[in-house]
Parts: structure tokens; C-alpha cells; sequence
């Protein structure tokens, strides 16, 4: 089988799945959309209302503006892959429970073993704490780490500038720092043996400060 047809199969299984109690209110489950080919992976939190309708991840006003960070990131929508930890929208957009996560959590594996992007950007706390489960979103946010071979680039979610408009310009400072993280990555694939954790992690961080 092909990385193509296990994620078609992988698409279907989410569409079909029953594994939580969110089968049972969602209208569309949201397994996400993104090229085989993707560098990059944005990671959210759980599907909104719209995206429950049309079946679609981030395509509201946080979606809306997830493009202008994009492009900021000299990035399109078309070239990332986007994805969420739940599949199927919380009733009244409330937050995830831990048990919907670990339901949802072997979809998410396996779409990382799949598109193997050279990056993650995980979108607000509960795509953080997958990767850095004892730290804050404020605290790290925009700082690269090297987690089990793999760069995580811990982000604020794009609705959290919708609610508080300090937030914006921290977003897409963030975001900017993507291109430099692209090439440096691309760089060290060829020519650096891996970095451990930790040690990658503080370099990382010091290309931009």
C-alpha cells in the first residue's frame, strides 16, 4: 500500500469513527487536508463549528486569518499539511477532554508517520502538550525543539488573537521565524548529525534571538 492510499484509509476511518462519544454530535468529522510532499504540519486543537459543517480544518475566522500567517511565513495553505488533535468538534467548542485525546491520539501518530514533515507547529496548549506536556504555551511559544528527531515549533492558536488582540503581533512574529527555520533544517539534514533533545532545542532557539 502506498503513503497515499494509507492515508485515504486513514481519512476514512476518521470519517467513520466511533471510538468517543463526539460521534454522536458532530455533523462531519475533520481528518485533516494537507499534500504527501508537506514541510510543514500545523497541528491545532479540535474542529470549530465550520469546520464541523464542512467537514474542513480551520476554515472560519481563525482559519481565515491562519492564512495571512501563512503567507507571512512565506507559505501557502496548499503547501501545509493541517490537522488537529480531535477529529470531531467538542459540543459548544468546549475544551478537549482527556479521554477524546487518547481516542483521537493514534490518528494523529500515524499522520505524522506519514507526511514525516520536517516541522511541526503545534496551535495552542492541547497541540503543545502532546510534544511538552508539563510546559506553558507562554513561556516557550516561537522556540524550536528538537523532540524525538523531529523540529516542534510550539505556536499560540490563531483564535487566540481573535480574543485578545495583544496576541496578533506575537503570532505572527512566530510565524516569520519559519523560513529561516526551513532552510536551517534543510541545512542540518545534509550536513549536522542529529542533536540530542535538549542540546537542539537551545540551539534552535538561538537562530532567533
Amino acid at each position: 500500500m502506498t503513503v497515499g492510499q494509507e492515508l485515504e484509509q486513514l481519512r476514512s476511518e476518521v470519517q467513520g469513527c466511533l471510538r468517543c462519544t463526539l460521534a454522536q454530535t458532530r455533523t462531519h468529522a475533520v481528518p485533516g487536508e494537507g499534500p504527501l510532499s508537506a514541510e510543514v504540519m500545523l497541528i491545532g486543537e479540535a474542529p470549530g463549528v465550520n469546520e464541523d459543517r464542512q467537514g474542513l480544518p480551520f476554515v472560519g475566522q481563525a482559519g481565515s486569518f491562519l492564512e495571512e500567517l501563512l503567507a507571512e511565513a512565506k507559505l501557502t495553505r496548499e503547501e501545509v499539511y493541517i490537522c488537529n488533535v480531535l477529529k470531531c468538534r467538542p459540543p459548544g467548542n468546549r475544551d478537549p477532554l482527556p479521554s477524546e485525546i487518547e481516542a483521537c491520539s493514534d490518528y494523529l501518530s500515524a499522520q505524522i508517520r506519514l507526511i514525516d514533515p520536517r516541522i511541526i507547529v503545534t496551535l495552542g496548549r492541547f497541540s503543545m502538550s502532546r510534544f511538552f506536556a508539563k510546559q506553558t504555551i507562554s513561556r516557550i511559544h516561537g522556540q524550536p525543539r528538537d523532540v524525538n528527531g523531529r523540529i516542534v515549533v510550539p505556536m499560540y492558536h490563531p483564535a487566540a488573537a481573535l480574543h485578545q488582540r495583544r496576541l496578533r503581533g506575537v503570532i505572527i512574529d512566530d510565524f516569520r521565524t519559519l523560513p529561516d527555520l526551513l532552510e536551517h533544517v534543510g541545512a542540518t539534514d545534509v550536513d549536522e548529525p542529529k542533536l540530542s533533545t535538549e542540546a537542539s532545542g537551545v540551539q534552535q532557539m538561538k537562530l532567533f534571538e
